[in-house]
């Protein structure tokens, strides 16, 4: 018996060496594929079309066609059509335009095709003596959304891409788009217009009781790509005399517009365009469509070694790839001091909640993929540096906190203000949270008054306030002329717990003010240092702790205090494996089971 599986006992062998490459075709053309592959997953969407005016129904978004695995030739040139979305209607009364179809031909059974989204429907003008009637969206992929009624009801478009032969209808999704349900009126009254349909969902009616117009349906995601992407969201509708501007649909839909031209939908993206309410500017064209293709690398079955040291030779053998979820905490170098802003601090799934941003997910990574680690230095004199977790879905940057000595720094948390006489002004705080990121990563520095005489009489007197921490602004403080504090505090802003290593352990506190009257016997205030490694306003203590963003103090008759160094730290669940290097970093692992490294100097990461 001859025997095709390399001489082995076992199941057919079924491969495919595409290298995971992906193509993105947003103009038509052709997509060649690499020699080895064998098997593909594929996405289509069909362009959107567009919004009417007068009382417009919003455009239906295209068809969504997504394939997870279908069979094609290697080394092999296929036809794209990429379907743009339909053009802007313009007034008076214009009903919108269908965009057009989107399709992929690697043959049959596997000839792919997006259907393009309906229009939406306008109010038309009646005949003298008779009144003006509505319109019922027009069918497509995704239906497109019924005009406002006037004087009877309206329906919203069907979705034909789920009734499509073979895997585009199969792998297909659209919806129908909304209309106005009525009831008719004896009145024009019933202006609210329909939403165009999405991939995810329906568009909504607009309604008469309450008055309220239809939004557009939301669009369906796909991460073929490798990052997280919506697409084919429908259009959103109008209600005039409420002033109501439909919002598109997640997924690139056009948002309506009451007045004025209406947003279009997205480009690439299928969204269907909004409507316009009183012919006072165009409608929202449609987003054209899109085709992406992944050539899969896949092997199952026996084989023997020579096959096997062959394809590794040709780099083409498949790679493990993984899925998994990493939690962070990455602070940034504390600022210099006196009054030095904590470093930016950043973290997920640990810590004050209000602070969290979210994990990162990471989905058909490759085993062995490496992450650069940046750890920022503290600044002596000078803001700190920025720390940086740089993974491939989504770089996390900390920014290092503002220096103090100056006043007026900005940075992750502000540095403190500062008051010289002889400089003849206050030079106030610096803000935090620059630049911004949401959660927000720090505090600005604390305000201060001074109702003393500024200028050259002034002497060797100098007052600096608290800089800004994680979870709290510095304190607000106000000095009399002789450098007193009245009212406020000279304290640093607090840094925030977080317990991703364990122990419950602050991080990017602010580094405390302090006040000096003359140069000779001098009187000195103090400010603390916030919880978190920030260093107290005027100590032989005068750094911010290492490792944890702490903002720097001063000593007397001394250099200022220099910020604490940045930390990054890493957690992922029990089933990987971590490896860092320089061998000054750290793994552990959790007594729950989730693998961590600690980064205390800049490093690189591998995950497998």
């Amino acid at each position: 018996m001859t025997r095709t599986n390399g001489g082995l006992i076992g199941k057919k062998n079924v491969t495919s060496f595409g290298k995971d490459t992906v193509t993105s075709k947003t103009s038509s053309g052709t997509i060649t594929t690499q020699p080895g592959t064998r098997l593909a997953s594929a996405l289509l969407v069909g362009g959107g079309g567009s919004g009417a005016t007068n009382q417009g129904g919003g455009g239906g978004a295209g068809g969504f066609v997504e394939v997870a695995e279908l069979p094609i030739c290697g080394a092999t040139s296929y036809t794209a059509t990429v379907g743009g979305g339909g053009a802007a209607g313009s007034p008076p009364n214009a009903c919108g335009s269908s965009g057009a179809d989107t399709s992929f031909a690697p043959g049959y059974p596997s000839f792919l095709r997006a259907r393009a989204g309906g229009n939406g429907s306008s109010v038309h003008a009646g005949r003298p003596g008779q009144p003006s009637t509505g319109g019922d969206g027009g069918s497509g992929g995704s239906g497109g959304g019924g005009s406002g009624a006037y004087y009877q009801v309206t329906a919203g478009g069907a979705a034909s891409q789920p009734c499509q032969p073979g895997l585009s209808g199969s792998c297909g999704f659209g919806n129908a788009g909304g209309g106005n349900p009525g009831p008719a009126a004896s009145n024009p009254s019933n202006t609210q217009s329909g939403g165009g349909g999405g991939a995810g969902s329906a568009g909504t009616n607009g309604t008469v009781s309450p008055g309220a117009t239809g939004v557009g349906g939301n669009g369906k995601t796909s991460n073929i790509t490798g990052s997280c992407v919506t697409y084919a969201g429908g259009g959103g509708g109008v209600y005039g005399p409420g002033g109501q501007n439909g919002a598109g649909g997640p997924g690139g839909g056009g948002a309506g517009a009451a007045s004025g031209a209406a947003t279009s939908g997205t480009v690439n993206t299928g969204g269907g365009g909004g409507g316009q309410d009183d012919n006072s500017g165009n409608s929202g064209a449609g987003g054209s469509g899109i085709i992406v293709v992944k050539e899969l690398s896949k092997a199952s079955g026996v084989w023997n070694l020579k096959s096997q040291f062959a394809a590794q030779k040709q780099g083409i053998w498949p790679k493990l790839t993984l899925s998994y979820d990493l939690n962070y905490l990455v602070v940034a170098g504390g600022g210099g001091g006196p009054g030095g802003g904590a470093g930016g601090y950043r973290a997920s799934g640990f810590g004050p909640s209000p602070l969290q941003g979210t994990a990162l997910s990471f989905s058909g990574q490759e085993s062995g993929a490496t992450f650069p680690v940046t750890i920022g230095a503290g600044g002596t004199g000078a803001k700190g540096s920025n720390s940086v977790f740089s993974p491939s879905v989504n770089t996390i940057t900390s920014a290092g906190g503002g220096d103090g000595n100056a006043g007026g720094s900005t940075g992750g948390s502000g540095g403190g203000a500062r008051v010289y006489p002889p400089e003849g002004s206050v030079v106030q705080a610096g803000a935090g949270n620059t630049p911004p990121t949401d959660p927000p990563q720090g505090n600005a520095g604390g305000t201060l008054s001074f109702p003393g005489t500024l200028g050259p009489q002034g002497g060797a007197t100098i007052g600096f306030s608290g800089g800004g921490g994680a979870t709290a602004a510095a304190s607000a403080v106000t000095l009399n002329g002789c450098f007193v504090v009245t009212s406020g505090n000279l304290n640093a802003g607090a840094g925030a717990p977080n317990t991703i290593l364990g122990p419950d352990t602050s991080y990017a506190g602010g580094g405390g003010g302090f006040t000096q009257l003359g140069a000779s016997a001098p009187s000195v205030q103090s400010g603390n240092g916030g919880a978190g490694g920030g260093a107290p306003g005027c100590s032989a203590c005068k750094n911010g702790t290492a490792n944890t963003g702490g903002g720097g103090g001063s000593q007397f008759g001394q250099p200022n205090g220099s910020g604490g160094s940045g930390i990054v730290v890493v957690r992922g669940p029990s089933a990987r494996t971590f490896a860092v290097s320089p061998c000054t970093n750290q793994i552990s692992t959790h007594p729950g089971g989730d693998k961590i490294a600690k980064f205390t100097v800049s490093g690189v990461l591998t995950v497998t």
